[in-house]
């Protein structure tokens, strides 16, 4: 599959990302339509961005954009004249932004749509849950300018596709449309471009009325079995359900169980409070 490149106008200059929030959902918006790249400034943005997330209450949260594309990735042009020790810098700067997307103990949903490029691509892959407009394409173009995914998007990639497919789709820059990208794991959902607000909304309104104790430590869970496969999950077990077991919301969630088995019938879905 073939995509068009688009030119970038010079006076492009100002990136932008900020934070809001509507009640418990909580937003991370790249806000430089239509190309949203990613400049030298962009990690300095997106940490406050994320910052402000944590010092909030929300309870979920969305990575999005403003206008056709979810991002092109880097800004290249500002690297043609620019030393290694800055370009050093800059990476280790957004590693450290984007990780912070993913310490943040609340779900992340990145709703994604058009041009999903390069740290782009990385960024969506911080989060829990990618929902993806159908015109999406996701592709990593780093090897076509000799060099690699730098934010950490390489091995989050082979978490969800496997060694092999993350091999060929880094090193070949081959496209993922989004329909392929939801049958290979990359995309949790995907859905037609006129039906992505409404799909983030009903999924972060889900989410922010349940169980956030138990969606973090899931989130730890999984992490662990990032790092150390099995054996590193089941370590970590024990403390985390025992922790989880002594929360307001599992009692709760518990005696509904309890009664639904009493009664025979399915569990009713109940509101979580965080508690």
């Amino acid at each position: 599959m073939s995509v068009a490149y688009f030119e970038v106008p010079e006076e492009e200059d100002l990136k932008s990302v900020r934070f809001e929030r509507q009640g418990p959902i909580g937003r991370i918006v790249l806000a430089n339509p239509p190309h949203n790249l990613i400049d030298s400034q962009f990690s300095e943005y997106l940490r406050q961005a994320v910052h402000d997330a944590s010092e909030s209450d929300i309870r979920v949260l969305v990575v999005q954009s403003e206008g056709p594309n979810f991002s092109f990735g880097s800004d290249l042009r500002e690297w043609t004249h620019r030393d290694v020790n800055r370009f050093r810098t800059f990476i280790a700067e957004i590693n450290l932004s984007l990780r912070a997307i993913e310490a943040l103990k609340v779900p992340t949903i990145a709703a994604v749509q058009g041009v999903t490029f390069a740290c782009g691509f990385e960024l969506a892959l911080t989060c829990d849950l990618i929902v993806a407009a159908e015109n999406t394409v996701f592709r990593s173009v780093e090897v076509i300018a000799g060099m690699v995914p730098a934010a950490g998007g390489l091995p989050r990639l082979a978490e969800r596709v496997g060694w092999g497919r993350a091999s060929r789709m880094v090193m070949l820059a081959e496209p993922i449309p989004a329909p392929v990208a939801g049958q290979l794991g990359i995309a949790t959902h995907v859905v037609p471009e006129a039906e992505l607000a409404q799909t983030v909304e009903e999924l972060a309104q889900k989410l922010a009325i349940g169980p956030t104790k138990s969606y973090a430590a899931t989130r730890i869970l999984l992490k662990a079995w990032t790092f150390g496969g099995i054996p590193a999950a089941d370590a970590m077990m024990l403390e985390v359900v025992t922790n989880l077991f002594d929360t307001e919301d599992c009692t709760r969630g518990i005696q509904n169980r309890a009664e639904s088995i009493e009664r025979g019938v399915p569990p009713t879905e109940i509101i979580f409070n965080n508690r």
